[in-house]
């Protein structure tokens, strides 16, 4: 390789200007950076997996003729939507063999409502559950035309299909999240109300008070993967989630309980010390808990920034 002064003015000048280029490139690619995440996790429902997606469409980006890319953000998305899509077409096979029920990867958001909107309307934590009961393609064109706001045509590219077939499958979809999606009270003092309550009497174990919490229809899902101790199937009934809780209490006495927004949603944050053990996001349907998603895996703490280490 020449060193920079054997190089006359014409390479020295072609050389900062390809430098140039990069910084630039560099530059747009943060500045999308939290936009592709959002597309990945909502695709994936996972953080970790989200940030290696978006990743790998870097090093992609990084391969690529950068001259012959029209629209650099059309072609990020598109990219970062077709790794999202093939993740998640091989998690489904993996998440079959999972331990136990599956839950998606909470993350921890802003408690103004204002800094938030697009995620507490949009990727919920009962959107998310619900997103899990799609198949790849109709969650693929879901997520990236009604959350994101990509034309069908766009969609189209990322999913290699036509703009027609990508329309019926978003209509499915949207059918699907209209039909399971839960119509829990959404009021956001009278749901953080009733989470503090909630924390108040597991805490205690309070078997009384968790009763009359706890809808009698209520269910509890608890995701530990297989990596800590957890339920490995539905708790149906107020009253059998309420014993089952004391029961945790009784083991755990040393646990202790922190208010945190989730995907836009009062939720708690579960401690032991100064040690993440777990993140609770409750159902508040008219005053009362109707679910309780317990996500115990640690491999799931990706998303929380409380300055607590799992």
């Amino acid at each position: 390789m020449r060193r920079p002064l054997d190089m006359n003015a014409s390479e020295a000048h072609e050389n900062r200007t390809a430098e140039g280029a990069e910084d630039r490139v560099l530059a747009e690619f943060a500045a999308l950076r939290p936009r592709l995440i959002g597309v990945a996790y909502g695709l994936l429902g996972s953080v970790a997996e989200a940030e290696d997606v978006v990743q790998d469409a870097w090093i992609r980006l990084q391969r690529s003729d950068l001259a012959a890319i029209e629209d650099f953000t059309g072609w990020l998305v598109t990219t970062t939507s077709r790794l999202a899509l093939d993740v998640l077409r091989s998690a489904r096979t993996r998440r079959e063999a999972y331990v136990g029920p599956w839950l998606p990867e909470p993350v921890e958001t802003e408690p103004d409502p204002a800094e938030t909107v697009g995620l507490a309307d949009a990727m919920s934590w009962a959107m998310l559950v619900v997103l899990e009961t799609l198949s790849p393609a109709e969650r693929a064109a879901f997520v990236l035309h009604d959350v994101f706001g990509l034309t069908f045509d766009e969609v189209a590219q990322a999913l290699g299909r036509s703009a027609a077939a990508c329309r019926k499958l978003a209509s499915r979809a949207r059918e699907h999240v209209e039909e399971r999606r839960p119509r829990f009270d959404v009021d956001p003092e009278r749901h953080r109300a009733v989470v503090e309550a909630f924390a108040d009497a597991t805490g205690t174990g309070d078997f009384d008070r968790l009763l009359r919490l706890l809808d009698p229809e209520a269910v509890m899902i608890s995701d530990g993967g297989g990596v800590v101790r957890a339920a490995r199937n539905p708790i149906y009934g107020g009253e059998r989630i309420a014993r089952f809780l004391v029961g945790i209490n009784a083991k755990y006495p040393d646990r202790t309980f922190r208010y945190v927004v989730v995907n836009g949603d009062a939720a708690l944050l579960v401690l032991r010390g100064e040690h993440i053990d777990g993140v609770i996001a409750l159902g508040v349907d008219a005053g009362r808990v109707a679910r309780i998603d317990y996500v115990r895996n640690p491999h799931k703490f990706h998303g929380l920034h409380t300055g607590a280490a799992p």
